[in-house]
Formats: C-alpha cells, sequence, structure tokens
C-alpha cells in the first residue's frame, strides 16, 4: 500500500514539473521580443545664403544691432552701389550679402563700438532668366538659387501641346558672346542624358520652339 502511495506521488510530481515546464516555455513564446530601435541620422542639406552675389535692382534688408536708426531697406543703383547712412556709397554688386557685411561692420567701427551688422536679400532684381515659346508660362523668373533646366520648365508649369522637347535652345552670354546649348527635353527626364540637365545662370534665355 505504501508503495502505491508512494508511486502516485511521484507521478504527481512528475506531472507538475511537466505543467510547470510547459507554462514557462509557453509564456516565453508568447512575449514578443523587444524591437531593436533603430536610429538614421539625417543629413540636413542647408543651402550657401551668401553664395548669392548682388547685382543692380536686388533690394537689401540691412541691420545694425541696437542702431534702429540706421536700418534701411535698400536698393541696388544701376551703378552697383547702395547709399548707407555716415558711409555715404557703398559698392555692393559683385559681392556676396556677407562679404557687405564684414564691408559695412569695419566702415562703422569708426562711428559705433563693436558694431554688429546683417545684411539679408529682400528682393531679387538682379539675378533672372528668361522662357520663351511653348510653355505653359512664358516670362521671367527670379534666379535666387540653384536650378537646373528641368526644374525652369517645372516653375513655368511644363509644355503646351505643341511644343517641340528635342530642339529646345539655352542661349547663354559668355566673355560678351552669345552662345547656344542644344536640350533635348524627353533623354533628359528619360535619364538617357542627364549631363544636359545644366544649372541655369542669370540672363540665360530659354526657348522651346
Amino acid at each position: 500500500m505504501k508503495r502505491i502511495v508512494s508511486m502516485g506521488l511521484c507521478v504527481s510530481m512528475l506531472v507538475l514539473s511537466q505543467l510547470f515546464l510547459y507554462s514557462i516555455a509557453h509564456a516565453k513564446q508568447s512575449v514578443p521580443a523587444p524591437k531593436k530601435e533603430t536610429t538614421q541620422k539625417r543629413v540636413a542639406v542647408t543651402p550657401d545664403p551668401h553664395a548669392y552675389i548682388i547685382g543692380p535692382g536686388d533690394v537689401l534688408d540691412i541691420m545694425v544691432w541696437k542702431e534702429d536708426d540706421l536700418n534701411r531697406e535698400v536698393m541696388v543703383r544701376l551703378d552697383g552701389k547702395i547709399t548707407f547712412p555716415l558711409l555715404d556709397d557703398i559698392v555692393a554688386a559683385g559681392r556676396t550679402p556677407l562679404q557687405l557685411k564684414e564691408i559695412i561692420q569695419k566702415k562703422l567701427a569708426g562711428f559705433i563700438d563693436s558694431p554688429f551688422v546683417t545684411v539679408s536679400l529682400k528682393g531679387s532684381g538682379s539675378q533672372k532668366f528668361y522662357i520663351l515659346g511653348e510653355v505653359v508660362h512664358t516670362g521671367e523668373y527670379p534666379l535666387v538659387k540653384k536650378l537646373t533646366v528641368l526644374q525652369a520648365f517645372a516653375l513655368a508649369g511644363g509644355f503646351t501641346e505643341w511644343a517641340s522637347k528635342k530642339e529646345i535652345l539655352l542661349i547663354r552670354e559668355e566673355n560678351g558672346k552669345k552662345k547656344t546649348i542644344r536640350i533635348n527635353y524627353k533623354k533628359i527626364a528619360s535619364g538617357e542624358d542627364l549631363d544636359k540637365d545644366i544649372q541655369i545662370q542669370a540672363n540665360d534665355t530659354i526657348v522651346v520652339p
């Protein structure tokens, strides 16, 4: 009798241990493994605001810290100069906003202790290009950032149904001479001739026949 009871206890203990092991294994399967967090570094591409070359017709916002009487919105004249309080005429054309800032700061140092100047472009009147012919919106466009041929057509609203996209001309002046660059829009758009998706320069004229 004692042997039967002891055997029963052994069987019960074995069953309980098996159930315990099963419950642990099941719990491990039901709990999802922690997800590995993946972090991707975003590379911020910041355009250089000082790469713009000032020209006649541009409108500049010039501010001097703690000197409100000197703050001015000025237009670059046809002679390339601006007039600024205390400094009279200053050549602005051909310089970047950063270069002009440093010049004004240096000149103001004779009148103000440690002047701090900011020069920003408020309106572009000198850097322009033109699109003519069979596009939705022909005319003059400001060139205030780097722009390619394909992007220029996007600004113009695309082509009309009569446009000859294989025979586009870009007319550019270099060293006082006119230069004609032939552009095949279809080849550029298809990726066949991406080298011809060139950067637009000031005073470029694009003609779409």
